[in-house]
């Protein structure tokens, strides 16, 4: 950054780099987009950053993120109490949420286990979903981590922890995506989706 842009200037550049997804090329265009629409973006955003800052809170339930606690989600009456879906993080659950699919309840781990990142057990919120997995009324918990190493390994290692819990613990179906073709996955997928495939 040029030595006149100010202190002021550069931090905020820092700090939008630090963002997923933007380099200091991006936070540079981006810092200058707010910059130019200070009424439009800049203020508006900085008012919605000092709101989430105060008002956003982990769900102690689920580890979800909203104003309330627990959350929308928990407080839900409507939702299925017997069926958990557990998910790496919080963008995971607003992707099951965006689909409609489910009307459970769900436990965000806050990670995955991983040897070469140093990520054990106890990083992870494991202890609350045996804990929650555990309570009489839950009868199925949905192990929806990424077809990963690491979500493999988090997903069997979740299933040895919950087999004392007596429930039934079951995964996403992993294979051909709707409207895929064959010619463009990879040998895995395809692979997963022979071993995965059901009665038509």
């Amino acid at each position: 950054m040029a030595a006149s842009a100010g202190p002021e200037i550069e931090r905020l550049i820092g700090l939008l780099a630090k963002l997923p997804g933007l380099g200091p090329r991006s936070a540079r265009r981006s810092a200058l987009a707010l910059l130019k629409r200070r009424d439009q973006l800049l203020l508006p955003l900085a008012d919605a950053l000092a709101d989430a800052a105060a008002r956003v809170r982990t769900c102690q339930v689920c580890g979800a993120l909203d104003t309330q606690n627990p959350c929308a989600i928990c407080s839900d009456r409507g939702r299925d109490g017997a069926l958990i879906c557990v998910v790496e993080e919080v963008g995971a659950l607003w992707a099951m949420e965006r689909a409609s699919a489910f009307r459970g309840r769900y436990h965000v781990l806050g990670g995955l286990l991983s040897a070469l990142d140093g990520v054990g057990p106890d990083a992870l919120r494991i202890g609350p979903l045996v804990a929650r997995a555990a309570v009489e009324d839950v009868h199925e918990v949905i192990l929806a981590l990424p077809a990963t190493v690491d979500g493999q390994t988090t997903a069997h290692y979740l299933a040895d922890r919950l087999a004392a819990a007596n429930v039934s613990v079951t995964m996403l179906a992993r294979g051909v995506p709707v409207g895929g073709e064959l010619d463009w996955l990879d040998d895995g997928t395809i692979a997963q989706a022979m071993r995965a495939r059901r009665p038509a």
